[in-house]
């Protein structure tokens, strides 16, 4: 038990810092200094005023100086992030510390994608070119088969999942452009799917795009029905992508034996 309330502690920290990394990343702002600050006076936060979850709901989401408003989203984030890592934990246990790391770091960085690219229609390169880097490098030499666990993933199986994830989007990007004469997928999608590719394979990349096109369809049926939204209005795929790369992770395996008794 001990275990569980140490990770989800450190989940709640690290998702304050998650807060700020959505906030500033966007802009090109450091996400070291200056210190935590209400966005609406400026006013720096003090370290009582920054406790994850407890500080919103004692200051009842208001700005202790000015009474601005403050962001759900700051303590959505935070709770997210401590809720996945336990699932982690749940799912990987303490086999291997490294892989949990980094699945907690990839968990983490798709959490900051989703946000960012949700409100700003954009994935931060900062993530994307040392994830596409780490991907490569973890997936060939730590990481499991999120598919068939008792095997580790290996070099041929996460380069293949790399070029399947930005070779495919990228395609996709080149044949969307010359039929619409618009972009049809960003370069941050292509980015991101290559990192995910990396770490959860071939296969990971089919379910995640599979999981991603669905959502991001429904979603945008759901928009032009009940909101009107034109049709070919733009909407952010990453949340989408996110999604399905947390499903793959957690899932993966459960959806691979099920299609195969299935079948």
């Amino acid at each position: 038990m001990i275990t569980y309330i140490s990770v989800f502690a450190l989940g709640l920290i690290i998702g304050s810092f998650l807060n700020v990394c959505i906030c500033r990343m966007p802009g090109g702002m450091s996400v070291v200094s200056p210190s935590s600050r209400c966005v609406s006076c400026g006013t720096p936060i003090k370290f009582y005023d920054n406790v994850p979850i407890l500080s919103y709901i004692l200051l009842r989401g208001r700005c202790r100086s000015c009474k601005a408003r403050l962001s759900i989203q700051y303590p959505l984030v935070e709770f997210l992030n401590a809720a996945l890592y336990i699932i982690v934990l749940n799912r990987f246990g303490f086999g291997s510390v490294a892989v949990l790391l980094v699945y907690l770091v990839f968990i983490s960085s798709l959490i900051v994608i989703f946000f960012i690219d949700l409100e700003h229609q954009i994935i931060p390169n900062s993530i994307t070119f040392p994830g596409m880097l780490l991907a490569v490098i973890l997936g060939s030499t730590i990481l499991p088969d999120p598919f068939l666990q008792s095997e580790l993933l290996g070099f041929k199986a996460s380069i293949t999942g790399f070029l399947a994830g930005g070779g495919s989007f990228y395609l996709i990007a080149v044949i969307g452009k010359a039929i619409f004469k618009k972009d049809a997928m960003g370069g941050g999608d292509i980015k991101m799917m290559a990192m995910v590719g990396g770490l959860l394979g071939w296969k990971g990349v089919l379910l995640t795009t599979f999981l991603g096109s669905l959502l991001g369809s429904v979603t945008g049926v759901s928009l032009i029905l009940l909101k009107g939204r034109e049709w070919g209005s733009k909407i952010p795929f990453g949340p989408y992508l996110a999604i399905g790369a947390l499903v793959s992770l957690f899932l993966g395996q459960d959806i691979f034996r099920w299609y195969i008794y299935a079948g």
